[in-house]
């Protein structure tokens, strides 16, 4: 007999390793390494992973594989090899590994079951709850009054608690007609017809007129204005047959792609992609910082770069970080590749998803292009990797498990053989590093295309127009250029920085400010809804207009949201045509897309949004782009934040005169004398990455030193601070002198969902045993974390702190 060792989804630290299963003789040819299967574990039973096959077991007792959810493997051999590394690497559970690698129509869904054999032994009030079949599901019940009746009746066994397992991946298909007659027996089946067979004349002499041999159902019914009867007839008859088959959904198909061609490349261009396409011809890895200014033409070389590997019957996976990247990105790569391309990204439906991964899965594509989880696109021959604005923190995940796309990029581009890409015009201070000390090899493409000039960028003090009497939120100058674009018909776009920046409520008198009740975090002000939102547990109540602490009438709300700039700069210019981008505004599916298309039709003068419009976009009539709140992110306690300013002002500086108009910039802020804010003004990346590394070097933080955030949270706050200073004495204790330990203390946002949250920072260069000492700590507490809800993050090299 065959026996499986399968990974089961159950996160848990005891079973946190493979389990024994027979494998039954009709599935002999189907179960192998990354096949799904459902198996009996405990009282009940549970999806589970293949990971490998053997002979024989050291088990006495072996239960058998209940059934199998592929016909054949959703992971790859590498993707399982992968799994074991990304465990040790985030230290979270294999089976965590594993789900994040799949889309999440592929992980189980579990409904719980009550079952009886023989309704008539149980009390007469159970019988019409469990009905003729004998069976009602545990979540109908458990709330109900008769609910302890029940559980009495589990123990003696007259009731089963049965779990089923659901596969949520469901199949789109369509009825299609199947021809089966030649032209000749159509001919002669026809004339066999009455003359008040009309409808069936129709439906013939259509297949007939059209050559068809097969059609789907719904197009011959319009075609030909008919009913299912007649199909139904003439299925009788034997002249047609009626099937399923299984489409796609594609979340594309309305949309035509005029076909590109690979444009000549500079002499920048050339340079950069002459050391990729060597390392793709020998089939050699190796890492690349494409260092390029924004409108250098990093797409078009990763473009070509992809062709070269599809010309090699290889794959290619291109990483885009938002949503709001994706539509241009995708525009690009299907008018240049076709139907080569597949898609993944969060705006996509749990069917579309599915549908795009199956496609990746059978080898029907070789390209995607996709947010973060398209990483672990089930390739066997990947040629390629492209990381595109590889600073951007959507890279990284922030739950379990805590990877970054970078390095899982770079842990397949070894196991491939082939070159990884990072491009950036602003890349993190680590990867530059990295690329000064020869880990990676550097590209600069330092001219934009055609030599055309960057942005010239103007900053405004806004401590001065206050000065001056101006308390609009628009300099004199931004309007004053803002309404000469209108007057000139070219387009503008204004960016509001709104991370760490929101609208709260706020009384004048006695300076009381509406904070959730389950979170120590401000309430942030919805004028959409006219309500106030948490947004980390979702809290909602409606707007006051009087202060519940004092009373008094002086209660406003203060900060500046998109509405309130949309509001403003209607009041200045009338005639200004506005689209908004924000999470009101882009909540509905493919509105990102629409919202973007409209704006790339020139049907509005201004784009007003948030971060998703900071990068990636390119629309050949923009020539200002207006910078409102520059300095916001200054004020978050990260040590990143001079870098996330700077980074985010020069793309969206970036926006600006990307084609043959010129562009120009005003960046408003009310600390203009930063080197940040200064630096990003002159696109002068050199100086600030010299400046930044003497202030990381200064405060011991990365790329200097390594860095882990451990995080304990519970209800009760005693609990909290007494596993967290446990936890750090034990790190002091161990770990050697030259590591850091910051705490501990409350985390930045000290209370989220009514839970309190404790934090303590390692910061270190060298220490081996690190990794195997935080393992120590989550086994130790493990059964605390699972009776009292008590819990422990661990996140290494994390991007955020809060």
């Amino acid at each position: 007999m065959t026996y499986a060792s399968v990974i089961v989804d159950v996160p848990a630290k005891q079973i946190d390793r493979t389990f024994d299963y027979g494998v039954p003789e009709q599935w002999e040819d189907i179960v192998q390494p990354g096949v799904r299967v459902i198996v009996p574990f405990g009282p009940r039973n549970v999806q589970g992973f293949v990971v490998g096959l053997k002979d024989n077991t050291e088990l006495e007792k072996v239960k058998p594989i209940q059934s199998v959810l592929d016909l054949q493997p959703v992971l790859t051999s590498e993707l399982l090899q992968l799994a074991q590394w990304l465990k040790d690497h985030t230290l979270c559970y294999t089976i965590s590994a594993l789900q994040a690698m799949l889309p999440a129509a592929l992980k189980a869904k579990y409904e719980k079951w009550l079952i009886t054999k023989n309704t008539e032994t149980l009390p007469t009030e159970l019988h019409s709850i469990f009905g003729e079949n004998g069976r009602v599901l545990y979540d109908n019940v458990k709330d109900q009054p008769y609910f302890p009746i029940i559980q009495k009746l589990v123990k003696q066994d007259k009731i089963e608690l049965y779990y089923q397992v659901k596969d949520k991946a469901k199949k789109k298909t369509i009825k299609m007609i199947d021809v089966q007659f030649s032209q000749e027996q159509l001919i002669s089946y026809m004339k066999q017809l009455t003359k008040g067979a009309k409808a069936q004349t129709r439906v013939l002499t259509y297949i007939m007129e059209n050559e068809i041999a097969k059609i789907s159902k719904q197009e011959l019914l319009e075609m030909t204005q008919t009913s299912s009867s007649v199909i139904k007839t003439l299925t009788n008859e034997g002249i047609i047959t009626e099937i399923e088959e299984e489409i796609y959904r594609d979340p594309y198909k309305d949309r035509n792609f005029h076909k590109s061609h690979p444009l000549p490349l500079s002499g920048q261009q050339l340079n950069a992609i002459t050391p990729i396409l060597r390392c793709i011809e020998k089939g050699r890895h190796e890492s690349f910082v494409m260092f390029g200014v924004t409108g250098s033409g990093k797409t078009e070389v990763y473009m070509q770069a992809v062709d070269a590997v599809l010309q090699k019957g290889q794959e290619a996976i291109i990483l885009v970080p938002e949503i709001s990247l994706t539509p241009q990105m995708v525009n690009r790569f299907k008018s240049r590749f076709g139907d080569e391309v597949a898609v993944l990204h969060s705006g996509l439906g749990i069917g579309e998803k599915y549908d795009e991964w199956r496609k990746i899965h059978r080898k029907e594509v070789r390209v995607v292009v996709g947010a973060r989880s398209a990483i672990f696109a089930p390739f066997e021959n990947v040629g390629i990797i492209i990381i595109d604005e590889e600073h951007e923190s959507s890279y990284k995940q922030e739950e379990t498990p805590r990877y970054h796309a970078k390095d899982v990029a770079i842990q397949r581009g070894k196991y491939h053989n082939c070159p990884v890409v990072l491009g950036s015009a602003t890349p993190t201070l680590e990867t530059f590093a990295r690329a000064k000390k020869g880990l990676y090899t550097l590209l600069t493409m330092d001219k934009r295309m055609n030599e055309q000039a960057m942005p010239a960028v103007e900053i405004v003090d806004m401590r001065e127009e206050l000065r001056e009497g101006n308390r609009s939120m628009f300099s004199r100058v931004l309007v004053e250029k803002l309404q000469d674009r209108i007057d000139r018909g070219e387009q503008s776009v204004l960016f509001l920085n709104k991370r760490g920046y929101s609208s709260f409520m706020m009384c004048r008198d006695c300076g009381f400010v509406i904070e959730c009740p389950h979170c120590d975090i401000t309430l942030t002000y919805h004028r959409f809804s006219n309500s106030m939102k948490c947004h980390y547990c979702g809290f909602e109540e409606p707007v006051v207009s009087t202060c519940p602490s004092c009373q008094s009438e002086h209660f406003r709300f203060f900060g500046t949201g998109t509405q309130k700039v949309e509001e403003e700069l209607v009041k200045l210019m009338p005639e200004a045509k506005i689209i908004r981008m924000d999470i009101d505004t882009t909540s509905k599916k493919g509105s990102h897309e629409k919202l973007l298309e409209k704006f790339g039709q020139k049907k509005a003068n201004v784009l007003l949004g948030t971060q998703m419009i900071a990068k990636g976009l390119d629309f050949p009539d923009v020539t200002l782009v207006g910078v409102l709140t520059a300095d916001t992110m200054l004020n978050v306690p990260d040590f990143r934040s001079a870098e996330k300013t700077f980074q985010l002002l020069t793309q969206v500086s970036g926006r600006a005169g990307r084609h043959v108009l010129p562009g120009e910039v005003i960046i408003q802020t009310y600390t203009p004398e930063h080197y940040s804010v200064q630096l990003a003004s002159t696109h002068d990346y050199h100086s600030f990455y010299n400046k930044e590394m003497m202030v990381r070097k200064l405060h011991q933080y990365p790329p200097f030193y390594y860095t882990v955030l451990l995080t304990v949270s519970h209800e009760e706050l005693p609990k909290v601070v007494q596993v967290t200073e446990k936890i750090s004495f034990f790190l002091k204790q161990q770990l050697s002198n030259e590591a850091i330990i910051l705490g501990p203390v409350a985390s930045p946002i000290a209370r989220i969902k009514d839970r309190y949250r404790y934090q303590c920072i390692i910061k270190y260069k060298r220490e081996p045993k690190l990794n195997d000492l935080l393992k120590t700590i989550l086994d130790k507490y493990q059964q605390q974390m699972v009776r009292e809800k008590l819990l422990i993050s661990v996140d290494l090299n994390p991007y955020m702190m809060m």
